[in-house]
């Protein structure tokens, strides 16, 4: 329309309305004649544009016929708003490729109602997700900056990073890292990855991930507690691995702001408030004391491992974060 605008005005002299409305009529075929005098010039201009007209048409409904044709609108409209639902998540995990190992973490987070994110280059990610329940999923690679954008990182907790082979995970860790410093993030990404051998999990904790679960190795240590203690393994099995148990153990950190810094473990009271029981204390040089004494010291930047009820735990990070010591704990 510009393009035959300014021709008219160039080559006729048309007022800008005029060659404006001479092109409308021209450009889509209607032919209604000419609002001026048009020269010999002009109309050889004006048989251009009827043809130009007419090839730009054609193959406009010519993609719209095979949009339509292919599902191409549908899947377009359901990303979108899929994409839309996602960027109203908070504190959800991202999860990077689809394989055996995702399948089982994205059924744990679902029986925990924790949101998460499946982000897969594979063609068939949307099938997958049918299949395997995902709520949410990004076909990309987890190391672009649309997967990053699309899977809503920003807000996300964590990211948990599942290749098949180490080189994948590498990028995706080193992508998220350089992410989080562009953005300034208040908070580090909790990255979680996995290795197929001790070396490249060290590889992988050098490059910046917080966690990296070896397979061989998670598994020699399981067959090593069931054969030492298999009752005890059976006990830990039914209460700490399964969900909606009666049991739970986590560990809490200390910050500098937190009410608890330098206090005594007594004076923390959970087992009276949220029947929870501290059984450890890792300090900050990663010495670790185990069922620490109602005398001991904790220290900013501690991690105190908890035991009880996962209602009862929530209360005691709670409580934990306070920075002046909550009321209740007065009348203990």
């Amino acid at each position: 329309m510009m393009f035959g605008t300014f021709g008219y005005i160039i080559i006729d002299d048309m007022e800008l309305l005029d060659a404006l409305y001479q092109t409308g009529i021209t450009f889509t075929t209607v032919g209604f004649g000419e609002i001026a005098p048009i020269s010999d010039l002009g109309r050889i201009f004006t048989i251009c544009l009827i043809i130009f007209g007419f090839l730009v048409f054609s193959v406009a409904i010519g993609l719209i016929v095979d949009v339509l044709n292919r599902g191409e609108l549908q899947k377009v409209i359901k990303e979108r708003n899929m994409l839309y639902d996602i960027a109203r998540l908070k504190q959800h995990f991202v999860i990077c490729y689809h394989n055996e190992f995702t399948i089982q973490v994205s059924r744990q987070l679902r029986e925990s109602h924790i949101p998460f994110v499946v982000i897969d280059p594979h063609e068939n990610i949307a099938e997958l997700a049918v299949k395997y329940k995902y709520p949410y999923y990004v076909q990309a690679e987890p190391h672009t900056e649309e997967a990053i954008l699309k899977s809503h990182l920003s807000s996300a907790k964590g990211i948990i990073t599942l290749a098949d082979n180490i080189a994948d995970n590498i990028a995706t860790i080193a992508s998220m890292r350089l992410y989080e410093d562009e953005i300034h993030r208040r908070r580090p990404f909790l990255i979680i990855s996995n290795a197929p051998t001790i070396s490249d999990e060290q590889k992988l904790l050098k490059l910046g991930a917080d966690k990296v679960v070896t397979p061989t190795n998670i598994m020699a240590q399981r067959i090593n507690a069931m054969a030492i203690r298999p009752d005890m393994e059976n006990l830990l099995q039914e209460f700490l691995y399964k969900q909606d148990t009666p049991l739970d153990m986590e560990e809490a950190r200390i910050t500098k702001t937190s009410w608890l810094t330098l206090k005594r473990i007594k004076e923390a009271s959970f087992r009276e408030v949220a029947n929870v029981t501290i059984i450890g204390i890792r300090n900050k040089d990663g010495h670790f004391i185990p069922m620490p004494k109602g005398h001991t010291i904790i220290t900013a930047g501690a991690k105190l491992l908890l035991i009880g009820p996962s209602e009862g735990i929530k209360k005691a990070k709670k409580i934990i974060r306070k920075t002046v010591k909550p009321e209740e704990m007065n009348h203990v």
